[in-house]
């Protein structure tokens, strides 16, 4: 079926049900930024494969809103349909409950799958569409059940044990400081819905979800007992064991509503950004609307987990060097392409021990490409790499003991003068966070001018994010805590790690963007309180080339040299003669 099919298929089904409109959101029943295929109805829908995204239908239109990471993918993946595309934080874009308000008119009905969409999204979403005239909303339909065929099975890959030399703390030890936070809030218990939350308490990790070591599942606790609700397949006797000495039981994943109907305690905390709308309304006790307080533990690392990222980000840094090296002289002898060169850092990843996958699809734009801003090379767009201009490379793996993401720009040989000024403009951002000394409580977003205020005074700016939390060998997304313009108030806390990874995208020329991973570190402590800094987890030359020098402070040159002697020191003695010549070559001062 190709997507005009597919429309025509949903308008029956809409017919039937009389229905003006429907919604299908980026997530599935846990609120994951990355989804099982079961769950990728928008895509199904729509065509359009990024990882954030709405589709909306009507019985004579559609349209798609995304933000502008995907502005220029989704203009190309759209084409041909009748999606027309929205960008979102753009003006004059309409959000959809007025898009569906001036497409349906007053008192028509509409539909999403209230189990794919969080809580607080669809009450917000009945208040906007009242407002459009009494359009009412309903929660209880998935046409994906009639629509699609060969629809992708729920998954049942087994799930493990982790280890706790890297956990560094017992599940049972876990789930007594959430009991204790929940009590803090006064609820006496609380439905984890998020995966990455349910795969740290329990220090269990699976394959569920691509390149996210997270399995389908939830976790109720109460004041008494811990259940995991989850297809038993999934679980080996071991682990089944290793639940059971942890107190944890375990019921059908598809139980869940049961779980909650019979939910036993006085009150119970639901987090609304996390929990599905559909198992919200099974709830018959108090809820007690509030972040997961998981969510916060999860992001400050412990001493166990601190050294897994210092070994990860090591076996990174050298696969990393051994690709640095290897890249140019390919390139200059030619037949390199975006994908070649995705395969052949994989490939040197995978070399490393405890190398499990790697965290995200590798973003390689070469030049043009660049200033797509999460550009995924396929074989379609695939293009050769020439020895001049820039290659950005936004890449990650999964190690046993953590998880990395780095991005680098590279050039690839001659660059213009325009290349070099924005790189070095990127540069100074990156390096200004790096430097930062903030009082202990401030959130990211307080920050967040430190990366951008150069690129400023020259009128220049980048909408996504300056950075985001690393899991533990979990998500490579984490949050609460960001550094971004939007005000997020989650602080920064010593021991969460975090990106920095400005970047500038000039469509039809290309793009830079440079990013290491941080580690939150005490700084002073003096009368006006706490203090805390940046440590460089990641260990990876910053291509020197491009920096139009003179542009630089010097604190931004002392900086910058400091780091390139610390990566020499740590990565050279597991370097052959030849690596460590070229990684000296390529770490000296300015």
């Amino acid at each position: 079926m190709n997507i005009n099919q597919r429309l025509e298929a949903l308008r029956e089904v809409m017919k039937r049900e009389h229905l003006a409109a429907f919604i299908f959101p980026s997530t599935d029943p846990h609120q994951g930024e990355y989804v099982p295929d079961h769950w990728k109805g928008r895509e199904f829908i729509s065509g359009f494969n990024g990882s954030a995204g709405t589709a909306v239908v009507t019985m004579t239109s559609a349209a798609l809103w995304t933000d502008s990471r995907y502005f220029i993918a989704a203009e190309e993946q759209l084409k041909g349909t009748e999606y027309q595309l929205m960008k979102l934080k753009v003006e004059g874009t309409p959000t959809i409950a007025e898009w569906i308000g001036r497409e349906c008119g007053a008192g028509a009905e509409v539909a999403v799958d209230g189990i794919v969409n969080s809580a607080n999204s669809v009450k917000e979403l009945i208040a906007d569409l009242r407002r459009q005239g009494g359009i009412t909303l309903r929660t209880n339909l998935d046409p994906l059940k009639t629509i699609w065929p060969e629809r992708p099975a729920i998954p049942e890959n087994p799930v493990e044990r982790y280890p706790l030399e890297y956990a560094g703390e017992r599940c049972r030890d876990k789930i007594t400081r959430i009991r204790k936070a929940l009590r803090e809030q006064h609820a006496d218990g609380m439905l984890m819905s998020a995966l990455d939350d349910i795969a740290w308490t329990l220090n269990l990790r699976g394959t569920d979800v691509h390149c996210n070591p997270v399995f389908v599942s939830y976790l109720l606790i109460s004041t008494k007992d811990v259940t995991l609700f989850i297809n038993k397949v999934k679980l080996t006797s071991e682990v089944e064991a290793y639940l059971k000495a942890e107190g944890v039981g375990v019921a059908p994943y598809e139980d869940v509503k049961k779980g909650l109907k019979d939910y036993f305690e006085y009150n119970i905390l639901l987090d609304p950004d996390e929990v599905n709308y559909t198992l919200y309304k099974q709830v018959t006790r108090e809820i007690i609307e509030a972040e997961s307080p998981v969510k916060r533990m999860k992001t400050v690392k412990n001493e166990q987990e601190i050294a897994g990222f210092r070994s990860a980000m090591l076996k990174d840094g050298i696969a990393m060097v051994k690709f640095l090296k290897w890249l140019k002289p390919a390139v200059e002898a030619g037949g390199q392409t975006e994908l070649s060169v995705s395969e052949k850092l994989a490939s040197l990843r995978a070399e490393q021990p405890l190398f499990r996958d790697i965290s995200f699809d590798t973003i390689a734009g070469y030049e043009t490409h660049g200033a797509i801003v999460h550009y995924e090379a396929t074989p379609e767009t695939d293009i050769p790499l020439k020895p001049e201009g820039f290659l950005l490379l936004d890449s990650g793996a999964q190690y046993l003991d953590g998880t990395t993401d780095i991005t680098r720009t590279i050039a690839l040989g001659p660059l213009t003068e325009e290349q070099k000024r924005i790189y070095t403009l990127v540069l100074k951002g990156h390096i200004q966070i790096e430097l930062c000394k903030f009082p202990s409580g401030a959130s990211g977003t307080q920050l967040d001018v430190l990366a951008r205020q150069a690129l400023w005074r020259e009128g220049l700016n980048y909408l996504h994010g300056t950075g985001h939390g690393v899991g533990s060998y979990l998500n490579v997304h984490e949050g609460p805590h960001q550094i971004r313009m939007e005000w997020k108030p989650a602080p920064l806390v010593a021991g969460m790690t975090v990106t920095d990874e400005p970047g500038i995208y000039l469509e039809g020329k290309f793009g830079v963007r440079i990013e290491n991973t941080l580690l939150v570190t005490p700084y002073k402590e003096t009368e006006f309180g706490r203090f805390l800094q940046f440590e460089s987890l990641t260990l990876c030359p910053i291509d020197t080339a491009p920096i139009i020098v003179d542009m630089l402070a010097p604190e931004e040159i002392a900086w910058l040299n400091q780091y390139h002697a610390t990566v020499r020191e740590r990565l050279s003695p597991y370097l052959d003669a030849d690596e460590s010549e070229w990684l000296r070559a390529n770490t000296q001062e300015l």
